[in-house]
């Protein structure tokens, strides 16, 4: 029986399963993201922690079919690396993933978006592996992974679904992380909403400790229904998030959208509220929306599953 791998790798750590079409984990490591000096470094931890997968599976690198990698972006696909990491230090600004890693194991490697490879996870492990669906993670940032008539979508440089850069605010209140006004992440993912609390603020009497070192999105959330001023700030996140819904739906017509990322799965209201608000913008079908299945493992399961079905998360393409 093939042996196959899957990587995350984040700004913040870095995961690898070994598993097989029997069981997707024989073997796992996770160990911090290097912060530097250099790409090479990354490279490194990311070949340390599948050697060590590997080992606690009792597979040797060299048996395993093939892997896929989940990443942070932005990508470029024909070199196989990451490129200038918005949220890693400046002297980072190439990691070599899939020539490295092709090196260690005995198959070809599948670099993906870590949202496109949420999308192929949520695709390959619901239990209807529909061929219409999007993941989407609202965290640090916002994107989305999205799977049309059985086509994992892409983009001819890896980029497919950076939609928390779409515009939601034509006044371009909020300034996004990327320099760019107006964008869906700069008002609802985890910075976005604790810069937009602030700016909310304005003298408003509130309990929650706007400003205050350690202040993020998490006492928002903590103060809703208690506080007046985290109740109106939720009710605009929650708008702009209508809104950015209602966009992919229309774009991308999905029958299901998965929603990962900390914001959502530690707060089910994110996605309550997204139930109540879409059906009132959406012209067309409206999709069901849920939380991930995967949760937190979304993206490392997605790109052990893009292993093991050439890419596409299909059930059907499974190498048997």
């Amino acid at each position: 029986m093939a042996y196959y791998a899957g990587v995350d790798l984040g700004a913040t750590s870095i995961h690898a399963v070994v598993g097989n079409e029997d069981e997707a984990e024989l073997g796992r490591d996770s160990r911090y993201t290097p912060q530097g000096p250099s790409g090479m470094a990354i490279t490194e931890a990311v070949l340390t922690t599948l050697r060590t997968a590997c080992d606690r599976a009792g597979v040797d690198p060299g048996e395993v079919a093939a892997a896929g990698i989940g990443s942070i972006g932005p990508l470029d696909l024909a070199a196989g690396l990451v490129t200038t990491p918005s949220n890693l230090p400046d002297t980072i600004d190439r990691i070599p993933l899939t020539g490295p890693v092709g090196e260690l194991v005995d198959g070809p490697v599948y670099l993906h978006n870590d949202t496109t490879a949420g999308v192929i996870g949520e695709r390959f492990y619901a239990d209807r592996n529909p061929d219409d669906m999007v993941y989407l993670t609202i965290s640090s940032g916002i994107g989305a992974g999205v799977c049309v008539d059985g086509n994992v979508l892409s983009g001819w440089d890896g980029n497919a679904g950076e939609v928390g850069h779409v515009t939601v605010d034509p006044t371009g209140t909020m300034t996004c992380g990327c320099g760019k006004d107006g964008h869906w992440e700069a008002y609802c993912s985890g910075e976005g909403i604790r810069r937009y609390a602030e700016h909310l603020h304005e003298g408003a009497e509130t309990a929650v400790p706007v400003g205050e070192a350690g202040f993020g999105a998490a006492d928002v959330f903590a103060a809703a229904g208690e506080d007046d001023f985290a109740d109106s700030v939720l009710e605009r996140v929650a708008a702009w998030n209508a809104i950015g819904i209602a966009t992919v739906t229309h774009a991308y017509a999905p029958l299901v959208i998965y929603v990962g990322g900390s914001v959502a799965l530690n707060n089910p209201s994110v996605v309550e509220e997204m139930r109540e608000r879409v059906p009132d913008l959406v012209f067309t079908n409206v999709p069901e929306l849920t939380l991930s299945n995967l949760g937190d493992e979304v993206v490392v399961y997605g790109a052990l599953a893009s292993a093991m079905t050439g890419g596409t998360g299909d059930r059907t393409r499974l190498d048997r």
